[in-house]
């Protein structure tokens, strides 16, 4: 089990020492990546996912558990650690949702595979508008119903000790729903964000800039409780959103 991952610091876009020298991430951990668009949140989510270690453009390292990410991956027979939630979503097998969620559930070898693709669609269908089925074939999923079953089958099937999420909240899905169901397992959980809600909800924040790690900083209990108002404004849209797409008239 991966108690702890260590991101070690790099070079930004000029080819400057990052600010920082370690990063600890511990199990049950929340990290949002923040930073204005092509600030680098997605290369360091992608330096994370590729257990780099020096051979990227930005240099940094990761380790694992102590050890370096690639001989920790070797060492644990090459078995799939992190699941990755990206910004697109598209499915090419030409199959049914629930025999592609069935195969995937032996696949991890898990007991019964039944109800487990069964929580999957209830919790893929909580998160989309429109439902889906266990007969839908997977490329007549729309994108933001791929995201969704792509989010729940990471959090209910696979059995990964890292989730990687890669703005979450550009995709048509409850976005608090999504990050709730990723993160309420125990794992280690790092997301890239343009959300204020999301940014709160993590424990800590790695702000970017200019491809580098500029600032770290930890959620203070000023911000939970501002966190705890936008929630309440958020739920409010959430209603007004839902009704302007059933067609209600507002006023």
């Amino acid at each position: 089990m991966i108690k702890k991952i260590s991101i070690l610091s790099g070079y930004d876009k000029k080819g400057e020492q990052e600010i920082f020298e370690k990063i600890d991430i511990e199990s049950g951990e929340i990290i949002a990546i923040v930073g204005t668009t092509g600030s680098g949140k997605t290369r360091l989510i992608s330096d994370i996912e590729q257990n780099a270690y020096g051979e990227t453009p930005t240099g940094r390292r990761i380790m694992i558990n102590g050890m370096p990410a690639p001989e920790y991956f070797i060492l644990n027979g090459k078995q799939q650690f992190i699941g990755q939630v990206s910004q697109n979503m598209n499915f090419v097998m030409d199959i049914g949702v629930g025999d592609f969620l069935k195969m995937h559930a032996e696949c991890r070898g898990i007991d019964d595979v039944k109800s487990s693709v069964e929580r999957v669609l209830d919790a893929a269908n909580e998160l989309s508008g429109e439902p889906f089925y266990w007969q839908d074939d997977l490329t007549s999923l729309s994108g933001g119903q791929s995201r969704a079953l792509m989010i729940a089958d990471v959090a209910l099937i696979s059995n990964v000790d890292i989730v990687l999420m890669d703005e979450i909240e550009n995709a048509g899905i409850d976005r608090i729903k999504a990050f709730k169901l990723l993160t309420g397992c125990g794992k280690i959980s790092i997301t890239s964000t343009h959300d204020p809600l999301l940014s709160f909800m993590a424990d800590r924040r790695i702000i970017m800039s200019g491809g580098g790690v500029k600032k770290v900083l930890s959620s203070n209990t000023v911000e939970k409780q501002l966190l705890d108002k936008l929630l309440i404004f958020d739920s409010e849209i959430q209603i007004l959103r839902n009704r302007l797409r059933t067609g209600e008239q507002i006023v």
